[in-house]
């Protein structure tokens, strides 16, 4: 078996061999959303393939849509020629079950993908954009997707060409042109929604849109009315959301699974941009989607698909929720303490019992005293969820190295937000945290690209990583004294860790953490497990 539309209509060989087909017209689809597209999303990896495209077949199904996605990729377009293309616009997903159950399903709800790094495709999506049926435009691009800027300061260089010539080479300037577009042919309302998984994820990409909007404007390209139109919420939404589903890489052990049961399209690719991709998706079943009910031109009834359309304050609560407390924190603590001590997988650290209660302490003991709680989920029967269920599915192919990457980046809103809230607790005390800050000084241990048994590991990409090693360059495992002088720059730095470590009366103690954690071989988890005992009581 292939994945393309010749093969599909051999129902029997793909029955026998277990996995689903859509059940619906798909040529019918096509040719609906071709003459009235109403979903356009930006951002073809992986978790677009196996949600957003996913939830769209759901309604497909349930026959109530008619119309699929249209789907762009603005900054890796070798996943529209090497992914998509070859196969028909077809996914196959793969759901890794926590009982150890495994669902297959072909997912067919993208109507056609669109390479923008190619002008005549880009023409394409003009073209849908002018369209009045565009109720939606949706993203799953990263939040580094959204950034203008520089590390050195200024706008990237594709920005500022995009500034002063009213171009389109970089990805927000493509949107921009669109909307741009949109705002010529009639002005026409559509929400543009944020799906990447970082805080206030639309105001990101209003932000983004609006500054483009303003240097068109100041430099005499396109007329004042454009940056109104931006702005004017009944007809453009910046939606906030709050998305949660672990969508590991492609995965060797799903590879063989499928090629077991005579699927041949299993070969993976590696971009040119480090972009890991195959005709396949495997990913948890848990999934989650809050999105501020804000649609000027309407919308899918993504409700029937299992999505939350609520007001902004509860997508803020829920984001935090998750982010701050219930989820991403525990994901960093495993990645963090994983690379150190030679895990390959998350699920095996969750047979650790030092590991387990040091998540389980971050996310109960000291997370949930200043939990902000939604109203619509649980916080606890969120974090029990992910403790029972979620990290220790055995067949979820995920890594530490993987969840580690950009570090630098999360902490702030990870822990720097739980450790603001207790200094701003009138009950709570900073010095009642014991393992947050033990994750954070373990963090910068494993800044030393050096694990538990001495050897050296590949540190996980990060933007700051070269400047935070500089710090701690000299260090090598064994070495005594103290650390002062090399750690202050980096517990000092409230960009990293939303306060200064130091004012919030934690710096030392971090610093003797440090210490403990680079005595010599076996220090970390020695370390580990005497903070956890301690915090167990």
């Amino acid at each position: 078996m292939k994945l393309n539309n010749a093969e599909l209509s051999q129902k029997e060989q793909w029955e026998k061999a277990g996995i689903l087909l859509p059940q619906f017209d798909r040529n019918a689809m096509i040719a609906e959303t071709k003459r009235a597209p109403e979903w356009a999303h930006f951002g073809a990896g992986n978790i677009f393939r196996i949600f957003p495209a996913a939830l769209q077949q759901s309604l497909l199904e349930q026959g109530l849509a008619k119309t699929g996605v249209i789907v762009a990729e603005g900054y890796d377009g070798e996943i529209i020629d090497k992914a998509f293309s070859p196969c028909d616009n077809l996914t196959l997903a793969v759901t890794l079950k926590a009982d150890g159950s495994i669902e297959k399903r072909v997912i067919g709800s993208v109507a056609w993908s669109l390479n923008l790094e190619r002008p005549d495709q880009f023409s394409v999506l003009q073209d849908i954009f002018r369209s009045p049926s565009l109720k939606m435009a949706s993203f799953t691009i990263t939040e580094k997707g959204y950034s203008l800027n520089s590390r050195e300061g200024g706008f990237l260089p594709d920005v500022q060409a995009d500034f002063d010539s009213c171009g389109a080479a970089s990805y927000i300037g493509k949107v921009s042109a669109l909307l741009m577009e949109r705002y010529k042919a009639g002005a026409f309302p559509i929400a543009m929604v944020s799906m990447d998984n970082c805080s206030h994820n639309g105001d990101k990409l209003f932000a983004a849109v609006s500054a483009f909007a303003d240097q068109w404007a100041a430099k005499g390209f396109i007329d004042k009315g454009f940056a109104n139109y931006v702005r004017d919420k009944t007809k453009v939404s910046f939606p906030w959301s709050m998305i949660d589903k672990i969508t590991p890489r492609p995965d060797e052990g799903v590879r063989k699974l499928l090629e077991e049961s005579g699927f041949e399209d299993t070969a993976g690719q590696i971009t040119a941009k480090q972009t890991y991709i195959a005709p396949f998706v495997n990913a948890e079943e848990t999934q989650y989607l809050v999105i501020e009910d804000s649609f000027p031109n309407g919308r899918p009834p993504l409700e029937k698909a299992g999505v939350l359309f609520t007001s902004r304050e509860t997508v803020d609560k829920v984001e935090k929720m998750k982010v701050c407390t219930c989820l991403n924190p525990l994901h960093t603590s495993l990645a963090v303490f994983g690379c150190l001590l030679g895990y390959a997988k998350i699920s095996e650290e969750m047979k650790d019992a030092d590991l387990v209660a040091l998540i389980e302490g971050i996310g109960y003991t000291e997370g949930l005293p200043v939990v902000v709680d939604p109203g619509v989920l649980s916080p606890k029967a969120f974090i029990d969820q992910v403790v029972r269920a979620r990290l220790p599915n055995p067949f979820m192919p995920d890594t530490p190295q993987r969840i580690a990457c950009d570090t630098s980046q999360k902490i702030p809103i990870r822990f720097g937000e739980t450790i603001k809230a207790y200094i701003a607790s009138e009950t709570l005390k900073v010095d009642d945290l014991r393992l947050i800050p033990l994750t954070l000084a373990a963090w910068a241990r494993y800044l030393l690209g050096v694990d538990d048994t001495g050897a050296a590991f590949a540190v996980s990409p990060d933007p700051l990583y070269e400047s935070l090693f500089a710090h701690v360059k000299h260090i090598k495992l064994g070495d005594a004294g103290d650390f002062h002088i090399a750690l202050q720059p980096i517990f000092s730095d409230a960009s990293i860790f939303a306060v200064n470590l130091y004012d919030a009366g934690l710096g030392a103690r971090m610093e003797g953490l440090f210490a403990e954690m680079a005595a010599g071989v076996g220090a970390v988890r020695k370390t580990l497990r005497k903070y956890t005992t301690e915090a167990a009581g």
